[in-house]
C-alpha cells in the first residue's frame, strides 16, 4: 500500500523493543514528514553511536573509551560492585544517586531455553574481578524476572566463598525490569539491600 522502501522503514523500526506494527508506522511517517535534515540528523547519531560506541573493558557498560567513566571515578568505591544485566539497568541505578561502589553489566541472563549459558555472559570477568580486586561486596541487581532470578542464584553460588552477596531489598515488583521502576523504589531497594542465602 505504501510502497517497499516504507516498507522496510516499518520493518526495521519493527526491530526495536516495544515498538509495533502501529507504532513503527508512525514513526515512518514522522521521519518522512520531517525535514531531510531532521531525518538525515538521526540517521547520524544512530550511525555515530554504533560507530563509536563500545563496551567498557572492565565492567561491560557503554563507552566511547577503552573504560567507561564510572570505572575511571577515583571517587566511587572500589569494594562494592553492582551487577545488572544490561547498560540500561546501569543507568536506572544511577538514576537513584543511592549506589556510590562500581558495576558489572552481565550481557543478559541465564536462559537455557533460549540458549543463554553462562559462557555467553561476562561472568568469568566478575569472578576474575571478585578474586584480584579490593571487592568485599557483589550486589545482585539483575532483574526480578525468572530469568534474573535464576542468574542471581547461579552467581550467588559462584561468588559467596569469596565475598558478601546481597540482593536489593523488596520494593521492586516479580516480574518487572529495572528499566521501568521509579528512583525512590529502586533507590530504596537498593539501600535496604539483603544478603542472600
Amino acid at each position: 500500500m505504501v510502497g517497499p522502501v516504507v516498507e522496510n522503514l516499518v520493518a526495521q523500526l519493527t526491530k526495536l523493543p516495544g515498538i509495533g506494527n502501529r507504532t513503527a508506522h508512525r514513526l515512518a511517517f514522522h521521519v518522512l514528514r520531517a525535514s531531510r535534515e531532521d531525518a538525515l540528523a538521526l540517521a547520524d547519531a544512530i550511525r555515530d553511536a554504533k560507530e563509536r560506541i563500545g563496551f567498557c573493558t572492565v565492567c561491560g557498560n557503554l563507552t566511547e573509551e577503552p573504560t567507561c567513566e564510572i570505572c575511571r571515578d577515583g571517587r566511587r568505591d572500589p569494594s562494592v560492585i553492582c551487577v545488572v544485566e544490561h547498560p540500561v539497568d546501569l543507568v536506572s541505578v544511577e538514576r537513584t544517586s543511592e549506589f556510590r561502589g562500581r558495576y558489572h553489566v552481565l550481557g543478559g541472563a541465564l536462559s537455557p531455553l533460549d540458549g543463554v549459558d553462562p559462557s555467553d555472559l561476562r561472568i568469568d570477568g566478575l569472578l576474575a574481578r571478585a578474586r584480584a580486586d579490593e571487592v568485599v561486596e557483589v550486589v545482585l541487581a539483575t532483574n526480578p524476572t525468572m530469568t534474573g532470578e535464576a542468574t542471581a542464584s547461579f552467581l550467588a553460588e559462584q561468588l559467596r566463598s569469596l565475598v558478601r552477596v546481597t540482593r536489593p531489598a523488596s520494593g521492586l515488583p516479580v516480574g518487572a525490569d529495572l528499566e521501568y521502576a521509579d528512583e525512590v523504589t529502586l533507590g530504596r531497594a537498593l539501600a535496604g539491600r539483603r544478603e542472600m542465602v
